[in-house]
């Protein structure tokens, strides 16, 4: 399996395997021992025994002879959602921006080359909460995103090409960057104008803008975005009223961060 060539030599193979079933579950909404089993290409014996151990472990419930993840992971991601920096200083600012753009506003930041959903917000006029939702749950990459351009932009060129390398450019719409090169330009035209734009590169007849969070040193720590249809997202209102919105945010969420810092070290 992928997983198991990824592995570097000093990976605790029971522990990575645990890993995978918990990922297994996940993907296929709860298994049992058999399904499990050849999912994972292991034997019945060991995936009843890893499930046994994280059932143990309250990671796992058993319905029927299907077992699935528990609430347990509900109150993890929680936890480290709150006690993430973004999301103490961010959460304000991404609400009073949903509320301004009545469209919905994306707090995001990245990790291990993806774009992670840390919070969002429905304004009053905002579509498709089904596919947000389910956007909510996994990461995703970053080329086709405003968010995700505006991730990469601050980042050195070869870790860019890293993050290509391991990812690819996957093609989304006919708009979607598909190319390195070409990539490497649009964030250059990031940096320049300090926000990114995702026009209908991830969904026809939606466009986004973004711009990224930085620390005190200038480290990218996150992006705050705004997505909406076409209709409402164009003219002066798209190329200069809402980046200046989502800029602001952007703003004084670093400058909470960076006081927050500072009142550390009195």
């Amino acid at each position: 399996m992928d997983a198991d060539r990824n592995r570097s030599a000093r990976t605790l193979e029971t522990v990575a395997r645990a890993c995978d079933v918990i990922e297994a579950l996940d993907s296929l909404d709860g298994a049992g021992v058999t399904e499990l089993a050849t999912h994972l290409d292991i034997s019945k014996s060991s995936a009843h025994s890893y499930l046994n151990t994280l059932r143990e472990k309250r990671l796992v419930v058993k319905r029927g002879d299907a077992y699935h993840l528990s609430l347990e992971f509900l109150y993890l991601g929680k936890s480290v959602c709150h006690r993430h920096v973004l999301f103490e200083h961010g959460k304000g600012v991404i609400e009073r921006l949903a509320r301004e753009s009545g469209e919905y506003a994306h707090l995001m930041c990245e990790q291990h080359g993806l774009e992670r959903n840390i919070y969002k917000v429905k304004g009053e006029n905002a579509v498709g909460d089904d596919y947000h939702t389910t956007k909510e749950r996994k990461p995703d990459s970053l080329h086709f995103t405003a968010s995700g351009k505006a991730l990469l932009a601050p980042l050195p060129d070869h870790r860019v090409r890293e993050i290509v390398d391991a990812y690819g450019l996957v093609r989304k719409t006919e708009n979607t960057i598909t190319d390195p090169d070409a990539l490497l330009e649009e964030l250059q035209r990031v940096r320049e104008r300090g926000f990114a734009v995702n026009d209908e590169e991830e969904i026809k007849g939606i466009r986004a803008i973004g711009a990224p969070i930085r620390s005190a040193d200038g480290d990218v720590l996150g992006a705050i975005s705004v997505s909406g249809p076409t209709s409402r997202l164009n003219g002066d209102y798209y190329a200069n009223e809402l980046p200046h919105m989502v800029m602001e945010s952007t703003n004084v969420t670093e400058a909470s961060i960076n006081m927050s810092d500072a009142t550390r070290t009195l």
